[in-house]
């Protein structure tokens, strides 16, 4: 068994664990209530400590517990034995033409939500989970089950993390429908499927949520908001990272390389100058702010490639990038501004590569078989590359040239973040392994392209413009 599905097991152990001592606390709640004394079993209704030998209440089963037995049985059979877990999926599926079903499986998702938000999940993270892993109506289902929990918590516009609230609006996550009881009906009607495929789709998604391993928690959950987050940015910031998001989309849109070359390099600067800047200012006020992180999707195809490229624009920018291949993610870690760039450079320069693959075209063999794939694969890592090349260099030229209008107090500054970032790095991630693996190219034309169009990225800016 891999490492993800032993990690998924235990985290499904730790849920039935769960469930079965709440069920115990109400049967030790319930004995006392009727002087049942109840034995070191944990049963209050046993009769070897005393109490009375009862029967044990049984009423109707409500769909509730319907769900939760169903739940607990898909849980409980290994990924491994297909032929037992399509079948308990499939007494699951059957479930979803019931009565009330919308509002139990809301609130057991619900319960599933706020567990995993403690895990150090975010909504974004969920719903790229749930594409990821699954197909993409479980996206869809994730982001009606986040909107559906988040009802629980304050309104206010200020109740969550920025952050927080900022994914939730990328994600399109309101509630649509009427009364729960009615959501499976309209969500079956918007998936345009049976109500059995529905819900065999969210028994998928359920078992999905109880596995999610732990991860860092980098903001504070919706039930924690205003304990310790993290400073929203100052106006300058959000004007600097107005000014690069234009800048970069202009670079994406237009078809002449010169004038991408020159809106990138101009983003660039934009980007390290306001990083050196607030690196002063927070070594002036004593402001003593800590890093933080923002976790970047690294989708299929060709994830090696994709996670160089964004860690040489993280390391250009003063951050650093923990790739999580198993989960479809790299955490950036850096001081918020930094981070942010280095989430609008790296969607940028992925951007560019991609329009430029897709103007390559395919490739083929003499003998007419294809090879597109190892030439796509070779172009990336020729492109990631050389990217690395030249943001190193843009980087060094850029503090260089700082360096000369603030004096040499500067560098101590810098290496006092960079040693911050590090440690940051350290905390969350105790057991980081440091095997980069094998970079494989096959196709050689395909290499040639990729550093050819990471040539045409030009970021290295003229000194004088960051002054």
């Amino acid at each position: 068994m891999g490492k993800r599905n032993r990690e998924r097991r235990s985290a499904k152990k730790k849920q039935r664990d769960a469930r079965q001592r709440a069920r115990a606390e109400q049967e030790r709640a319930f004995g006392a209530a009727f002087g049942l004394g109840g034995c070191d079993c944990g049963d209050p209704l046993c009769g070897v400590g005393g109490g009375a030998s009862v029967p044990r209440p049984r009423g109707p089963r409500t769909v509730d517990d319907l769900l939760d037995e169903a739940m607990d049985e898909v849980c409980a059979v290994p990924i491994a034995d297909t032929a037992r877990r399509e079948a308990a999926l499939g007494r699951a599926a059957a479930l979803f033409t019931k009565a009330g079903m919308g509002r139990a499986v809301l609130a057991a998702g619900g319960e599933a939500l706020h567990a995993v938000w403690h895990r150090g999940w975010q909504p974004a993270d969920v719903v790229r989970a749930a594409r990821r892993d699954l197909k993409a109506r479980h996206g869809r289902l994730a982001a009606d089950l986040i909107a559906a929990e988040h009802r629980a918590y304050p309104a206010s516009a200020t109740a969550l993390d920025e952050r927080w609230a900022a994914q939730l609006a990328a994600l399109s996550a309101e509630v649509w429908w009427g009364d729960d009881d009615v959501y499976l009906i309209g969500a079956a009607a918007r998936e345009k499927c049976e109500p059995t495929v529905l819900g065999r789709a969210w028994v998928e998604l359920l078992d999905l949520l109880s596995g999610l391993p732990e991860i860092p928690q980098l903001m504070p959950p919706p039930c924690e908001a205003g304990s310790g987050a993290v400073p929203h940015g100052s106006g300058t910031e959000a004007s600097v990272l107005a000014k690069v998001r234009g800048l970069l989309a202009k670079a994406e849109s237009t078809e002449f390389h010169e004038e991408a070359e020159a809106l990138t390099a101009k983003a660039q600067q934009l980007m390290a100058q306001h990083s050196i800047d607030a690196a002063l200012l927070d070594a002036e006020q004593d402001t003593r702010q800590m890093p933080g992180g923002v976790r970047v999707g690294v989708d299929a195809p060709y994830e090696e490639p994709k996670a160089h490229l964004l860690q040489a624009a993280a390391e250009a920018n003063r951050c650093r990038t923990v790739w999580s291949r198993h989960l479809g993610f790299s955490t950036v870690v850096g001081f918020a501004s930094d981070a942010r760039a280095v989430e609008l450079l790296y969607t940028s320069l992925l951007v560019q590569a991609q329009s430029a693959l897709q103007a390559a075209g395919s490739r083929s063999h003499h003998d007419g078989a294809s090879r597109t794939r190892s030439y796509r694969q070779s172009f990336l890592w020729a492109y990631a590359t050389r990217i690395t090349e030249r943001l190193t260099r843009a980087t060094d030229e850029t503090t260089e040239a700082a360096r000369e209008d603030h004096g040499p107090g500067l560098l101590p500054v810098l290496a006092s973040r960079a040693r911050a970032v590090d440690g940051q790095v350290d905390e969350w991630f105790t057991d980081l392994s440091y095997n980069l693996g094998e970079t494989h190219v096959r196709d050689q034309e395909g290499w040639a392209h990729g550093t050819a169009a990471a040539n045409h990225v030009q970021l290295r800016g003229r000194a004088e413009a960051l002054r």
